[in-house]
């Protein structure tokens, strides 16, 4: 929310995009998560538990030690069930529960992973052109060989964990798969691995997070630097449209537009100048009409469109109702939605 209206450079293909704002951005971020969220409490409402079934799940022996009466296994089964925390039992089983309900438990791990790789990945993109960096120790070295360098070492740590954790689910994707008929033990020993440290590798995870989130670090100057640097390109377009609206025919409009952003190009890239577009722009005689109003196309505000306003209403109508009655004590300064 913070910086819900700050305009900086949009990127895909990690090339230079339309402009969004930074509350912008981290509304993708946190949608993901959100999203995570809703899986993670799906799946823990629905979680069953295998119940009272048997060797085999035929609950043979429970049957006999009932004396023949079936009403007496199946509330057995529920109380037992109940007992252990749980709301349902699977209906049938062989000797173990179907190991898909591990591959549903992994899928929410693996999910939360992939979110977290996004948001360490992008921090990490946006860490090297220099507009956010996650927090650092003042004593804390960047390289032992470069005293300069302040490493993305938290982000790179997320990015390596859950690397993990999205290689281990399949895992449990492989072992749903290769079950044969009531059960074999080629489950227990990788499933004894591969889920507690997949969720001891997200509570790291979500640990790197909040300690990067709480302490972000933003250089405004240096997106509006960079924006700056690249608004010309991007306002042509507005550019266009402008000149449009003053009467001139906008297939000749264009093509002055794409002689000069090439020659533009030209000189940033080639002969390190700043970007002189709309100096080519503002003097060319085809645009006279519209020269006056050239400062005013270059205003970055005109390029984010609802972006501020798509951050409030992610926040209120999104972000708030998932945390409602959520204690986050342990979060910004026990704040409490």
């Amino acid at each position: 929310k913070e910086w819900r209206a700050q305009p900086c450079l949009g990127y895909t293909h990690f090339k230079v995009a339309q402009p969004v704002t930074g509350g912008k951005r981290a509304c993708l971020w946190a949608q993901d998560l959100a999203l995570d969220l809703d899986e993670i409490r799906r799946v823990a409402d629905w979680l069953p538990f295998r119940g009272v079934k048997g060797t085999t799940g035929t609950q043979a022996t429970f049957l006999l030690l009932a004396g023949g009466d079936h009403g007496k296994v199946a509330e057995i089964d529920r109380l037992v069930t109940e007992g252990m925390g749980f709301q349902k039992s699977i209906p049938v089983s062989g000797q173990t529960y179907t190991r898909k309900i591990d591959w549903s438990i992994h899928q929410v791990l693996s999910a939360i992973a992939q979110s977290a790789s996004k948001f360490a990945n992008d921090l990490r993109l946006l860490s090297h052109e220099g507009e956010i960096e996650e927090p650092s120790e003042s004593k804390q070295i960047g390289s032992s060989a470069m005293a300069y360098k302040k490493n993305p070492m938290r982000c790179e740590r997320v990015n390596s964990l859950a690397r993990y954790v999205i290689e281990a689910s399949n895992t449990s994707a492989h072992t749903a798969a290769t079950q044969w008929l009531e059960r074999t033990l080629d489950d227990s020993a990788i499933r004894r691995i591969a889920l507690p440290e997949s969720f001891l590798a997200i509570d790291g995870i979500l640990m790197l997070i909040e300690n990067v989130t709480k302490n972000l670090v933003v250089y405004p100057k240096v997106i509006e630097k960079k924006l700056h640097e690249q608004l010309p390109f991007l306002a042509t377009e507005e550019v266009l449209m402008a000149g449009v609206a003053a009467g001139r025919d906008r297939q000749d409009l264009h093509e002055q537009v794409r002689i000069h952003s090439r020659a533009a190009a030209y000189a940033v890239k080639a002969e390190g100048k700043a970007n002189p577009l709309m100096d080519l722009i503002g003097a060319d005689p085809a645009f006279a009409a519209i020269k006056d109003t050239l400062p005013d196309l270059m205003n970055p505000s005109r390029f984010v469109g609802r972006s501020a306003e798509q951050v409030d209403a992610f926040v209120s109508q999104e972000i708030a109702p998932r945390l409602q009655g959520v204690d986050l004590g342990g979060m910004a300064g026990a704040i409490r939605v």
